[in-house]
């Protein structure tokens, strides 16, 4: 397998949810763009897509959302298959945006990213979406935090760690929709575990936009290059999670509760030094 992101130091601190769609997902003219470009062999690294977003907030004034939509892309290559991941890069701009006006303080906001801006790029959002009322970014951020819901997707057997370079899991897209609905199943059947339970409906609506036969990528991104080295060796949250839902399945509330609580406080301290000066 042939593939991008390459590995290398990431900030800020953020995991990532990607979706990889075969060649044969996209319509024309795009099908050909990503052949062409996968052709040229010179897709960049996430660090280069960081390294491009990172650009615009030191302009004068910020750019908070790009004016214009990239035409960069990871991609994979799987059993002779190519495999593309664009990066979509102003839809996520917005979407982004969104998630900073509803968690952070407004004089915060007014301070990284003046109200007019905000209301510019809130302006050409709608525009923009009455115009592609179907769009979905192929690539999901989690800040501070790798989400619970995410780990459900993937199995251990499938944890890639390689120290100081990347720690990331890979899975066909039908056993991520197979994981994920057995889960919820479980979960909707118990009670106390309904804010998971909605992230993972959640979750599964946007799967379902993608091939079913795509590949779904957790990253840690950055959070490799935040958080300590015996950590992340030791780290094996989806084993667990899995662990807690097949006790939870069982008819075991108390150690599902255990595992839960005990993963919910693992990641509530890394996503604490968000706000941590």
């Amino acid at each position: 397998m042939s593939e991008s992101p390459r590995p290398g130091p990431v900030v800020p601190y953020a995991s990532y949810l990607r979706v990889y769609e075969p060649l044969a997902a996209f319509a024309e003219p795009e099908r050909t763009h990503w052949a062409a470009y996968a052709r040229r062999g010179t897709a960049p690294t996430a660090q280069d897509e960081l390294r491009r977003s990172l650009s615009d907030l030191v302009r004068v004034p910020v750019v908070g959302v790009p004016a214009h939509e990239s035409g960069d892309a990871f991609t994979a290559e799987l059993d002779g298959v190519l495999l593309v991941c664009p990066w979509r890069t102003r839809l996520r701009g917005w979407l982004a945006l969104q998630e900073l006006v509803a968690e952070f303080p407004r004089p915060v906001l007014d301070a990284a990213l003046p109200p007019a801006q905000r209301r510019r790029a809130a302006e050409a959002y709608e525009a923009w979406r009455e115009r592609n009322p179907d769009a979905r970014p192929w690539i999901r951020t989690g800040v501070w935090q790798v989400p619970l819901r995410w780990f459900v997707l993937v199995a251990d057997e499938e944890r890639e760690y390689l120290p100081g370079e990347r720690l990331r899991y890979r899975t066909p897209m039908v056993q991520a929709r197979r994981r994920l609905a057995r889960a919820l199943r479980t979960l909707r059947a118990a009670e106390g575990y309904g804010v998971l339970a909605e992230g993972l409906v959640e979750v599964g609506s946007w799967l379902e936009e993608f091939h079913p036969r795509s590949l779904v990528e957790l990253d840690y991104g950055g959070l490799l290059h935040a958080l300590p080295a015996d950590g992340l060796a030791g780290d094996r949250s989806a084993r667990d999670l899995a662990e807690g839902i097949a006790a939870l399945r069982a008819g075991d509330r108390e150690g599902a509760g255990q595992v839960y609580t005990e993963l919910s406080l693992r990641w509530r301290a890394v996503r604490e030094r968000l706000f941590a000066n």
